[in-house]
C-alpha cells in the first residue's frame, strides 16, 4: 500500500445493525486541506478538529497537506463521533508515523477528547457483536470494555489513550487494566416479591399463567386494589434470560441515550411509561431513528398503567408489534427496525371515578360515561389483548391477616413453576405459547370433540373473533403445561374464558340494548 494511504475497519449504527465502514484515509501534495466524504452527519464533521487537536497534544505530527477521509460506503448515513479514532489513525499511518501493515487485523472505534484521551461510544455491544463475526480484534475505549467483554469469543483490547493504540500497533501491549462490574445475579436487583400481595388470589394466579406462556394481561379494578403491585412483580416469576435474549436485550439499551449497565445484565426489563407518553417516546423515533419504550421492553415488560388516560392514537401504534415483534421506523433519509417482543401488562379503573360496583356508593358515573371511559380502548387492540382480569379491592380482612396468612407463595416458588410451563413450551413447539402460529395452534392445541363443542358455544355466545378465539385455545395451553397435562382438558378452556372479562361485559352490554 502507497505510504500516503492507509485503509482503517471501523463500523456504523443503523438500528441495531452495525454495517462495515472503510475509511480510507490519504495525503496528498497541495494547498493543506481536511476533507471528510461519504455521507457524514454533523458529529461526523466535526471531528476534524477532534482529530486535528487529539493528534498534536498527543505529541504527533499533522500533515501539512492535503488530506482526505472517505467513509465507505459512500451512500450510507454516518454519525456520532466514534470515527475519530479509525481517522486518527488513519492519517498517522498514512504519514508514516505508525506502521500500516497489520491495520487489516483491526476494528476502531472510539470519540477523542482534545487530549488525546478516549470517550465511550454508544453501541459498542452491537459493534463487538459484528466485529467477532469478522475474527478481528476490537479496539475500543475502556469505558465501554465492560459490555463489549459480555461477548464471549471476542479479541478486544481496551484503550484510554490515542498513545495506548499507537503502542499496540507499534507491537507494545497497552498497559490497561480493566475494572468490570460483576454482573447482577438475575433477581438481585429487584426485592419486589408476590407475597407482598394481601388476598388477591384470582389475579396471582392470572398473573401466573400470563407468565408461564408470556401472554398480555389487562386488569380492571379500583385504586388501591394492587394492580401496580402485581404488574411489578411480574419480573420476579419470568423464567431467567437466555444468553441469547441477554444480549438481544443489552444490544437495544447500547444504542439508546441511557446505555447499558452491566449491573443488569439478564435482568428483564420493565419499563412504566408515564399515560403522557407521546407515539414516538412509545415505539422510537427522531430524525435519527432511536428506539422507543416497547423495544426497551423487549424480552420484558411493558406496562401501562390507566390505560384509558393514554391518547387512543398511541395506543394504536402497539397493535402491529403485538403481532410482529418489531417495529419499523422509517422516516425520510433512512429506515429502521428494532425487535419489540414485549409482555404487555395493563391496568385501568372499572369507570372514570374508579369505584363502580362498589357497595360505598362512591360511584355516580352514569352507563354512558363508564361505556365512553372504555371505548378509549380500541376493539382490535383488546382483541390482541390475551387475558382481562377484575382486580376488586381488597378486604380489610385480608390486609389485617396478612401476616398470619400461610398461603402467600413467594416469587420463587412460583418462578420454578413457571419456568417448568415454559420449559415444556420450548421442548413442544420451540417457542412460548403466546407465539404459536395459527399452523402451529392446529397442531399443538388439539382438544376432544367435549372441549370443541364448549369452545364453540362460548365464542359464539360471546362473539369472539376468530383471534380472540385462538387466544383462548393458547391460554388454555398454558393451563394445561402448568397442570402438566398433555392435552387441553374441559377445566382448561373454562379457566381460559374466565379470564376474558371485558369479551362477556360487552357481551352483556349488546344483550341489555337489544
Amino acid at each position: 500500500m502507497p505510504m500516503n494511504l492507509a485503509v482503517v475497519h471501523s463500523r456504523a449504527q443503523i438500528g441495531i445493525e452495525a454495517p462495515d465502514v472503510t475509511v480510507e484515509v490519504h495525503l496528498a501534495n497541495g494547498l493543506p486541506s481536511f476533507s471528510i466524504v461519504g455521507l457524514p452527519e454533523t458529529a461526523v464533521k466535526e471531528s476534524k478538529d477532534r482529530v486535528r487537536s487529539a493528534i498534536l497534544n498527543s505529541r504527533f505530527e499533522f500533515p501539512a497537506r492535503r488530506i482526505t477521509v472517505n467513509l465507505a460506503p459512500a451512500d450510507l448515513p454516518k454519525d456520532g463521533g466514534r470515527f475519530d479514532l479509525p481517522i486518527a489513525i488513519g492519517i498517522l499511518a498514512a504519514s508514516g508515523q505508525v506502521p500500516n501493515d497489520g491495520l487489516e487485523d483491526y476494528e476502531l472505534a472510539g470519540e477523542l477528547a482534545l487530549t488525546g484521551a478516549l470517550r465511550s461510544i454508544r453501541g459498542a455491544l452491537n459493534h463487538a457483536l459484528q466485529t467477532r463475526e469478522q475474527q478481528r480484534t476490537f479496539v475500543l475505549p475502556n469505558a465501554n470494555a465492560s459490555e463489549a467483554a459480555l461477548i464471549s469469543d471476542l479479541k478486544l483490547v481496551p484503550v484510554n489513550h490515542l498513545l495506548d493504540v499507537v503502542a499496540l500497533l507499534h507491537g507494545q501491549q497497552p498497559l490497561i487494566d480493566p475494572v468490570f462490574d460483576e454482573p447482577a445475579i438475575p433477581g438481585d436487583l429487584d426485592e419486589l416479591d408476590l407475597s407482598d400481595i394481601a388476598g388477591q388470589y384470582h389475579a396471582k394466579r392470572a398473573l401466573e399463567i400470563a407468565a408461564a406462556g408470556g401472554h398480555s394481561l389487562l386488569m380492571v379494578g379500583p385504586p388501591g386494589s394492587g394492580k401496580t403491585m402485581l404488574a411489578q412483580r411480574l419480573s420476579g416469576i419470568l423464567p431467567l434470560m437466555t444468553e441469547q435474549e441477554a444480549i438481544a436485550t443489552a444490544a437495544i439499551y447500547s444504542i439508546s441515550q441511557q446505555g447499558f449497565s452491566r449491573r443488569h445484565w439478564k435482568t428483564r426489563p420493565f419499563r412504566a411509561p408515564h399515560h403522557t407518553a407521546s407515539g414516538v417516546a412509545l415505539v422510537g423515533g427522531s430524525s435519527m431513528p432511536r428506539p422507543g419504550e416497547i423495544s426497551l421492553a423487549h424480552n420484558g415488560v411493558l406496562f401501562l398503567d390507566e390505560l384509558p388516560e393514554f391518547d387512543r392514537r398511541v395506543l394504536e401504534v402497539l397493535r402491529e408489534p403485538m403481532e410482529n415483534g418489531n417495529i419499523v421506523i422509517s422516516r425520510a433519509a433512512r429506515q429502521a427496525e428494532y425487535p419489540a417482543r414485549f409482555q404487555l401488562i395493563a391496568a385501568m379503573n372499572p369507570c372514570p371515578c374508579g369505584y363502580l360496583g362498589e357497595h360505598s356508593g362512591r360511584c355516580h358515573c352514569s352507563k354512558d360515561q363508564v361505556l365512553r371511559y372504555r371505548s378509549k380502548i380500541s376493539g382490535p387492540l383488546l382483541d390482541r389483548i390475551d387475558m382481562h382480569i377484575e382486580v376488586p379491592a381488597v378486604p380489610h380482612q385480608d390486609i389485617l391477616n396478612r401476616s398470619r396468612d400461610q398461603s402467600r407463595e413467594s416469587s420463587a416458588t412460583v418462578q420454578r413453576r413457571v419456568a417448568t410451563a415454559r420449559q415444556r413450551q420450548w421442548s413442544r413447539s420451540g417457542t412460548s405459547n403466546t407465539h404459536l402460529s395459527n399452523k402451529q395452534i392446529e397442531q399443538y392445541c388439539q382438544t376432544s370433540d367435549e372441549c370443541l363443542r364448549l369452545l364453540q358455544h362460548t365464542v359464539g355466545r360471546l362473539g369472539l373473533s376468530a383471534r380472540a378465539y385462538h387466544r383462548v385455545l393458547k391460554l388454555a395451553r398454558t393451563i394445561a403445561d402448568l397442570a402438566g397435562s398433555g392435552d387441553i382438558q374441559k377445566q382448561h378452556i373454562a379457566e381460559a374464558f374466565q379470564y376474558r372479562t371485558l369479551d362477556r361485559s360487552v357481551h352483556n352490554n349488546n344483550m341489555e340494548m337489544a
